[in-house]
């Protein structure tokens, strides 16, 4: 009996630190998505191509593009551990 009202009490908490980890695991999953990255590159360098940017707005987008690339990549290896 004790354990069943235990389960209905905390349901809400536990339901709360369920959410909390789907959000971390999706946020993490976004974050090292390495072809989301280059989807996003490639589409930078065909708006350069069809003179929709010009070269210093893509060579700063396209820095702050690999600069994600970059964090993404350690994130894998720090999650992947030493």
């Amino acid at each position: 009996m004790a354990f069943i009202l235990d389960d209905i009490l905390l349901a809400p908490v536990k339901m709360t630190v369920w959410v909390a980890e789907k959000l971390r695991d999706s946020a993490l999953q976004e974050m090292t998505d390495e072809a989301g990255i280059y989807e996003e590159l490639l589409h930078l360098q065909m708006q350069f191509e069809m003179d929709e940017i010009d070269e210093a707005e893509f060579e700063r987008r396209e820095q702050d593009v690999m600069e994600r690339l970059d964090r993404a990549r350690q994130l894998k290896k720090e999650m992947d551990g030493p």
